[in-house]
């Protein structure tokens, strides 16, 4: 089991690398100049623009700025935003937990919602529970999350004269004020998420009900409560928990169009600003950061099959 992790952790090295690559030469061939963008509508002098340049480190070759970069990456110096002057880490570090809460809640929700639910639709085949979950989960991949999360605005509006907060209240802080702030995105993403993986759950359990072990249990007279349990559900999860976390990492960062709606100062809405000031130090960490986690959500499913499914560890 330890090479089984050590190998699996190494992979991670070069997956990085090459990321990290990607998106230093990728944002440098994007049109446009970030300078022209923090001094738009400023009448400055061309010396004055060069300055900048020089102290950004711009005027240097590009792969002497991706070593430089990289280097100081490594140290966990990411640099200062372009736009803002505050180091880039703080401009992440602020907006971070407030995404990763909203993320973790839904995918709580979303698992909470799909095991049971997508079980129940597999045994229950082509019958009315079936249809009832069925309907469920389609109207949950056809409804928008930030749709959906203009619907409970307006409803706990209406009912509890409610509206999202100006600011965000830590959980540390006040527990309360944070949950009450932060459940609405999550029930509205969630509902989405749960769709997805109840969906996979079903047609999972279906695939593995078809199976020559499960007829065997069956045939030798075990309770149809145990065969599922014990035989049909740990093989099922496979397949789920890739959904499960690649929707998670998706989550992190792909919240843009939910944080507004919301008012959610998040990653997502991060990632709009930075692109719209042409803000390369604050979008390639951003980017990196993405990357990081889905890298290391692949790697907690990697370890998540091996501990459902031995084979995959021993060979």
């Amino acid at each position: 089991m330890l090479r089984f992790i050590l190998h699996r952790a190494l992979l991670m090295i070069p997956t990085l690398l090459g990321v990290a690559i990607m998106v230093f030469f990728m944002l440098r061939m994007m049109p446009g100049d970030p300078l022209a963008m923090i001094f738009e509508g400023a009448n400055v002098t061309k010396e004055v623009v060069e300055a900048e340049r020089a102290r950004l480190g711009l005027d240097q070759p590009i792969y002497i700025q991706f070593a430089k970069w990289l280097g100081s990456a490594l140290q966990g110096d990411f640099g200062y935003s372009m736009w803002t002057g505050r180091p880039v880490l703080y401009e992440i570090g602020i907006r971070l937990e407030l995404s990763l809460q909203v993320a973790v809640m839904a995918t709580i929700l979303a698992v909470l919602l799909a095991l049971p639910l997508g079980t129940l639709s597999a045994i229950f085949k082509d019958t009315w529970i079936d249809h009832v979950i069925r309907v469920f989960s389609i109207a949950g991949l056809a409804v928008p999350s930030f749709w959906l999360g203009m619907i409970i605005i307006l409803l706990l509006l209406t009912w509890f004269s409610w509206i999202p907060p100006l600011t965000f209240t830590p959980f540390l802080e006040d527990p309360g004020a944070n949950l009450l702030q932060l459940i609405w995105p999550a029930l509205a993403v969630g509902y989405r998420y749960s769709a997805v993986s109840t969906r996979m759950m079903r047609s999972s359990i279906l695939e593995v009900l078809q199976e020559d072990y499960i007829r065997t249990a069956r045939a030798k007279g075990v309770y149809e409560r145990l065969v599922i349990s014990r035989h049909a559900l740990r093989n099922a999860l496979l397949p789920v928990i890739t959904v499960i976390g690649l929707e998670f990492a998706f989550l992190v960062g792909g919240l843009v169009v939910t944080e507004q709606v919301f008012n959610l100062n998040g990653i997502g809405k991060l990632f709009v600003q930075a692109i719209a000031r042409g803000d390369y130090t604050l979008l390639q960490a951003l980017v990196l950061l993405v990357s990081v986690v889905f890298v290391l959500v692949n790697f907690a499913i990697d370890m998540l099959y091996a501990v459902f499914d031995p084979r995959i560890r021993y060979r």
